[in-house]
């Protein structure tokens, strides 16, 4: 019998060169090459289950994913790492790898999820495709003030994809605050969950209001709408990045 053990993979990368997370048909995925490094080196299938979905060209500094690998390899030998990462592409690194119990789950069991949107205001050929150009600076006092006025509030339908397969919009925000960075701006956010483009949705609002084009109590009536075109535009995807995925039987390090 084929007895297989459940592990937590930890890994991050750059998504500029890819469709998102998630396999897709005639688009490269970050999953599609994690899943074929995988079952390159256990010489059998293996599929791994994401946290969460990030759309094209979206980085991740951590994100988690689960597989059941077969209980006779010898995941936890340093040498496994090594060969998974020889595999993988420059800009996908897989970072370590976490025995859990067999029914842990990587999307579902996630009691935190922080993401940061970055904007800086100069040309610099070192931020492209990892940080929004905007050329002219916004009010961040503005921007921060409306983002408080967001966190009162619990159905975030007005920054969702339309038909998504959600059974609710409600997500519990624990932060959303703008800070100073050495070329621009960061959008800090977290929440225990987030809807499909979001934070991008989120941000294109505040930026709105930073440049004056709407006022900070407007974002009372984009969220009771409850309408997505009553929001902002979406912001490029360049400029976003998940951050942290935090489980309850999970340390931040070992």
């Amino acid at each position: 019998m084929n007895t297989r053990q459940r592990y937590f993979l930890e890994l991050a990368y750059n998504g500029t060169a890819y469709h998102g997370w998630q396999i897709q048909q005639n688009a490269l995925s970050v999953q599609e090459l994690i899943n074929k490094a995988l079952s390159t080196l256990c010489r059998q299938e293996i599929e791994t289950i994401g946290c969460g979905r990030t759309d094209t060209g979206v980085h991740a500094r951590q994100l988690f994913a689960h597989a059941d690998i077969p209980a006779d390899i010898e995941v936890e030998n340093p040498r496994f790492l090594l060969s998974i990462n020889a595999m993988l592409p420059y800009d996908i690194v897989l970072k370590r790898f976490i025995k859990v119990a067999p029914d842990a789950h990587a999307r579902f069991d996630a009691s935190l999820r922080s993401y940061e949107y970055h904007i800086h205001f100069a040309k610099d050929p070192f931020l492209h495709n990892l940080s929004w150009l905007l050329r002219d600076k916004p009010d961040m006092v503005l921007m921060n003030k409306a983002a408080e006025l967001m966190m009162e509030y619990r159905d975030f339908s007005s920054f969702s994809k339309s038909n998504t397969q959600t059974f609710t919009n409600n997500c519990m925000i624990s932060r959303a605050e703008w800070l100073p960075t050495d070329k621009g701006i960061v959008f800090h956010i977290s929440a225990d969950r987030f809807l499909r483009n979001m934070v991008r949705a989120i941000v294109g609002t505040l930026v709105r209001i930073g440049k004056k084009e709407m006022n900070v109590e407007d974002i009372h009536g984009i969220i009771e709408s409850k309408d997505r075109s009553s929001a902002g535009e979406s912001v490029p995807a360049c400029g976003l990045f998940l951050t942290e995925v935090k489980y309850p039987y999970i340390p931040d390090e070992f």
